[in-house]
């Protein structure tokens, strides 16, 4: 009857830091698929316009925004929070007060 009575723990508990690793695939999924359209637009711009150097113009267009769409959903933000919720523990340095 004891047995009953005591909380059951959670069969698969996810780890903490998922979040992290998840953000980072996030982040590096807008910054390859921004090179890869924008290459393109530029390739195609290139082969109209007889040029070889809009699609340089188009990867470097396609980084910057692959990273400001990843700070605009706050990707870069995450790290931060972390920290917050696990304050540093200052004895871990060595400093245990002798």
């Amino acid at each position: 009857m004891a047995e009953r009575d005591r909380p059951q723990k959670p069969s698969d508990p996810r780890p903490e830091s998922d979040g992290g690793y998840n953000a980072g695939m996030a982040v590096f999924s807008y910054i390859i698929g921004g090179i890869i359209v924008w290459s393109l637009i530029g390739w195609g711009l290139d082969t109209l316009l007889k040029t070889r150097w809009i699609v340089l113009v188009g990867a470097l267009l396609g980084i910057a925004g692959g990273l400001y769409l990843a700070g605009k959903h706050g990707l870069f933000t995450q790290q931060r929070d972390q920290g917050k919720a696990n304050p540093r523990d200052d004895d871990a340095e060595g400093e245990s007060g002798r």
